[in-house]
């Protein structure tokens, strides 16, 4: 069997332009790293699942409205956990407090850097 090197060179292009946004994401320069956001909400999902475990929360929106936030942690569920997490850390209907650095583009996401419960135990993430 002969192979075609523009066939090689297409396949290759193309596994490089499916991955390339993958790996564009987990860079997280999405995020604004010279400054923090904290956002009192109400969990609404809690994913612990691969590769960033998700929080998701209602909280105000400082114009008497709700704000639906969502919160990516640095790692996934094996990250957590060396830090103290587990998938029944944070429950569904909870009042926490998240605090992270904001999405660049302005919308309604963070990379979490701690959670504060009602308590006053906080959580980190885990290093980055």
């Amino acid at each position: 069997m002969k192979i075609n090197r523009s066939s090689v060179f297409a396949a290759a292009a193309g596994f490089l332009i499916i991955c390339s946004p993958a790996s564009a994401h987990h860079g997280g320069g999405m995020y604004d790293r010279t400054r923090t956001v904290s956002v009192k909400g109400t969990v609404t999902v809690f994913e612990w699942e691969n590769p960033h475990v998700m929080i998701f929360v209602d909280g105000a929106d400082g114009k008497g409205g709700n704000q639906k936030w969502s919160v990516e942690t640095r790692g996934g569920p094996r990250v957590l956990a060396k830090s103290g997490w587990s998938k029944d850390t944070i429950k569904v209907g909870e009042e926490i407090t998240v605090v992270g650095y904001p999405n660049k583009n302005g919308s309604p996401n963070m990379r979490l850097q701690k959670v504060r419960f009602t308590n006053g135990m906080e959580l980190n993430p885990g290093s980055e």
